[in-house]
């Protein structure tokens, strides 16, 4: 069994063919997926989505790249949805400046508010951050929430202690590590199968050998096995631990 712990298949780039798409998945043992939310735009189709596939579980937030100035319905709508009790984690939420820091103030005020409603609802945190990892580090530091899953993770190992002095954080790994370029392999030994989770970022960041096609579920056995290779064991193993990993923190069987 697989937990693809960070999939976005109900974007449109899947509308097209999404019950192929899941059924390929479920084909390479894909048994467990969580959708987090990106906007107000993308509810309706998450929850879709949600709906016709049991296996799927959600994530409602609002990602920092869809913050502005007028944050402040956006934030209040994802608010209400949190209410119903449908969710299992707040997410996709955190700090994004890599292609524009014009609302950086904007985007700390709505991760820090969703931290909060996160902290007293006991809801995991599935936390975006790029070229932000300090500001991020500050955040979860003045909010004091502990469970945190840090998505698509990019950083060192000096980074991961860092993060594990601050919280008690999870650790997404995905297609990225099977980049011939990428230096994340000292970052995975760092984290250890104990604080390890998979995931694909699907419909982005697909792994080698389909690095620049859209990405899917199905893919997720490339960076599971590449993961393997790096803590020199099974494919299996890796697989079972972050399965694991997982259903104990979304409280999922």
């Amino acid at each position: 069994m697989i937990f693809d712990t960070h999939t976005h298949i109900y974007l449109q780039e899947f509308d097209n063919d999404r019950a192929e798409v899941m059924e390929r998945a479920s084909q390479a043992g894909v048994s467990r997926m969580m959708l987090p939310n990106v906007d107000t735009k993308t509810i309706y189709d998450l929850k879709q989505t949600l709906s016709a596939y049991p296996c799927c579980i959600a994530a409602m937030g609002l990602h920092p790249t869809s913050v502005n100035d007028d944050y402040r319905e956006a934030l209040n709508t994802v608010c209400l949805e949190l209410e119903s009790g449908i969710y299992r984690a707040v997410g996709e939420v955190g700090v994004d400046l890599y292609w524009d820091a014009t609302f950086r103030s904007q985007q700390i005020t709505v991760f820090e508010e969703q931290l909060n409603f996160a902290k007293e609802k006991n809801l995991p945190v599935i936390v975006h951050s790029r070229n932000a990892f300090s500001d991020t580090i500050d955040s979860l530091k003045r909010v004091g929430w502990k469970k945190i899953i840090l998505h698509s993770f990019g950083g060192s190992a000096g980074e991961v202690r860092e993060a594990c002095r601050c919280c008690d954080p999870w650790f997404g790994i995905n297609g990225v590590i099977t980049f011939k370029n990428s230096d994340l392999a000292d970052t995975v030994r760092e984290i250890g199968l104990s604080r390890l989770l998979i995931e694909t970022d699907a419909p982005y960041l697909a792994p080698v050998p389909y690095r620049g096609k859209r990405n899917e579920p199905s893919y997720i056995t490339n960076t599971i096995s590449r993961v393997a290779e790096i803590l020199s064991v099974t494919p299996d193993i890796v697989a079972e631990t972050t399965y694991k990993n997982a259903s104990t923190l979304f409280g999922v069987k």
